[in-house]
C-alpha cells in the first residue's frame, strides 16, 4: 500500500510490529463486489458469476474478485443491479447496523451508494430508507445508483445533517454515518487522498465528523442504533471521535462488535478524548485482507417507538393515462402504492413516507414517469427508467435475454435489438431475469430507451 511518512511514523509508534506488520509489503488492492440480495442470493450469484470470485470475510453478500476479463462496471449484471463494485472491507459496516425489515433507516453520508444498496436490500422492500448526500454532484450519482439497485422504498435527499436532525427528531430506528474522512485506507485507490494527506486535514475531518454525529443524534429514537464508520486509520477520526461523542452524549452507549469475525479491536492509547471500551470497536488493516475501515456502534439509551409525523398528501388514483399504463404494463402489483403527482411526474411512494417541508428531496420512492401533452388537448404517459429497474421483472411484457446473448451487449451500447415475436408497445428488457430498463417494440425490433449516460460507449 502507498503511504507517507505521517502514516508510517504513526503506525511504527502505535502498532505491535510497526507499519510493516499491518501493511504487508506487496499486498495488492483487492477488487470486490457486493451482491444485491434483492436481486440474487450470494450462492446463486457465486455459481454463475461472470468472473472468478472468492467469499469475502467482511460480508456474507461480498466477494473478492480474483480475475475478471472486463471491467466490473460493464457487465450486464452490474447494469441490472445484481452486484455493486465495492472494495471488500467497505462492505463490512452496513451489516453491523443490523437493519431489519419494516424499520426506518437513515444513511447520512450515502454517496456513491454501496452501503445504501446493502441497507436497502436488508429492508427487503418493507420499511423505508432515507439516503442523504450533502454534495450535490455526489447526490446525483447516489440517485443513479439507487435507481439501479431497484429498491422501491428509498428517499434520496441532498441535505445537511443539522436540517435532517431537526426535521426527523426521534424518527429513525437505525442510522449509518459513514463519515467523510482523510481516507488513509484509500491511498492506493485514490492517489489524490495521499497527495492531500496532512495533520491539518485529519484535524479538519475529525471536527466535521463530530459535528455530523452531534447534529444527527436527535434523529435517532431512544433504543435505536447508530453505526459510525470511516475508511481511515487516523486515531483522531476513529477512537478520538468515538470518545468525544460519548463524552458529549451520555444518553448513548457503545455496543460490542468484537464478534464481527474480522479485523482487530481499537487502540487504547488513542483514546485522548475520554475513556472508550476499545475491545468493542473494529479496525480493519491491510493485514486483515481489506484496504482499511473503522467501525463503532452506539445505542441510544431508553426505549420508545419512532416518532409519528403526518404522512404526505398522496393519491391512490392519478391521471387516467398513468393509471391505465401502470395497470396494463404491470397488472395489479402496483395497486398497493400511494401515488404522488408533481408537475405531471408520477411517483410511487413507499409506505410510511414522511417528507418534511423545506428539505431538498431528489426522489421519494420510484419515479414511474410523466404525463405529457399529445396534442388536441389530450395527454399520454411516458414511463421512466426507474419504473422498470424497480418493477421490470413483473412487467406483463418483457424481452428475455439469456446469459451470453449478444443482444445484451448491443442493448447496453444503446442499440436497437431484435424481438421477432414481441407485440408492439413498451416492454421490459431482462438479462437472465434481471432488469435492464425498457424499450418500445415495433415490427419485431425494440427501440432502445436505456439512458445515454449509463451506456457502455467505450
Amino acid at each position: 500500500m502507498q503511504a507517507d511518512a505521517l502514516l508510517i511514523n504513526r503506525c511504527n509508534a502505535l502498532l505491535p510490529g510497526g507499519y510493516a506488520a499491518y501493511f504487508p509489503e506487496g499486498t495488492p488492492l483487492q477488487r470486490g463486489v457486493t451482491v444485491n440480495t434483492l436481486r440474487a442470493n450470494p450462492p446463486q450469484f457465486a455459481a454463475k458469476a461472470p468472473f472468478i470470485v472468492q467469499q469475502s470475510p467482511f460480508c456474507a453478500a461480498g466477494f473478492i474478485v480474483k480475475q475478471a476479463e472486463t471491467g466490473l462496471g460493464r457487465h450486464p449484471y452490474h447494469h441490472a443491479g445484481v452486484y455493486y463494485a465495492q472494495e471488500p472491507s467497505a462492505s463490512a459496516a452496513a451489516p453491523l447496523l443490523g437493519v431489519q425489515p419494516g424499520e426506518r433507516v437513515l444513511d447520512l453520508c450515502a454517496a456513491p451508494g454501496g452501503k445504501t444498496a446493502q441497507l436497502g436490500a436488508a429492508l427487503r422492500g418493507s420499511g423505508i430508507l432515507y439516503a442523504n448526500e450533502f454534495v450535490a454532484k455526489r447526490a446525483a450519482v447516489l440517485l443513479s445508483n439507487v435507481e439501479r439497485i431497484g429498491a422501491p422504498n428509498v428517499v434520496v435527499l441532498n441535505e445537511t445533517a443539522e436540517r435532517l436532525g431537526q426535521a426527523f427528531c426521534g424518527f429513525f430506528d437505525r442510522i449509518l454515518v459513514d463519515a467523510p474522512c482523510s481516507g488513509e485506507g484509500m491511498f492506493d485507490k485514490e492517489p489524490a487522498a495521499l497527495a492531500q494527506h496532512s495533520e491539518q486535514l485529519i484535524e479538519q475531518c475529525a471536527a466535521l465528523q463530530r459535528q455530523l454525529l452531534a447534529a444527527i443524534a436527535p434523529a435517532l429514537r431512544p433504543g435505536g442504533t447508530l453505526l459510525y464508520s470511516t475508511c481511515t486509520f487516523a486515531p483522531q477520526e476513529d477512537e478520538g471521535t468515538v470518545g468525544a461523542f460519548l463524552r458529549a452524549h451520555p444518553d448513548f452507549v457503545l455496543e460490542d462488535l468484537s464478534n464481527a469475525g474480522f479485523g482487530c479491536a481499537g487502540h487504547e492509547s488513542c483514546c485522548t478524548e475520554g475513556p472508550v471500551e476499545v475491545q468493542k470497536l473494529r479496525r480493519i488493516y491491510p493485514v486483515h485482507g481489506g484496504a482499511g475501515h473503522f467501525m463503532a456502534r452506539f445505542r441510544k439509551m431508553g426505549e420508545a417507538p419512532p416518532a409519528q409525523f403526518a404522512p404526505p398528501i398522496a393519491k391512490k388514483t392519478v391521471l387516467a393515462p398513468a393509471q391505465d399504463f401502470l395497470t396494463q404494463q404491470f397488472g395489479p402489483s402496483l395497486a398497493r402504492h400511494a401515488f404522488a403527482l408533481e408537475q405531471g411526474r408520477v411517483v410511487l411512494l413507499p409506505d410510511g413516507t414522511f417528507l418534511p417541508r423545506g428539505l431538498h428531496i431528489l426522489r421519494a420512492g420510484v419515479l414511474a414517469g410523466e404525463v405529457v401533452a399529445s396534442g388536441r388537448g389530450k395527454t399520454r404517459f411516458e414511463p421512466h427508467h426507474h419504473l422498470y429497474m424497480a418493477f421490470g421483472p413483473v412487467a406483463t411484457q418483457s424481452v428475455q435475454l439469456p446469459i451470453g446473448d449478444a443482444r445484451a451487449e448491443a442493448w447496453l451500447r444503446g442499440e436497437e435489438i431484435a424481438a421477432p415475436d414481441m407485440p408492439n408497445g413498451y416492454v421490459s428488457v431482462l438479462y437472465d431475469g434481471y432488469p435492464l430498463g425498457f424499450g418500445k417494440a415495433c415490427s419485431g425490433r425494440v427501440k432502445n430507451h436505456y439512458p445515454k449516460g449509463l451506456r457502455n460507449l467505450k
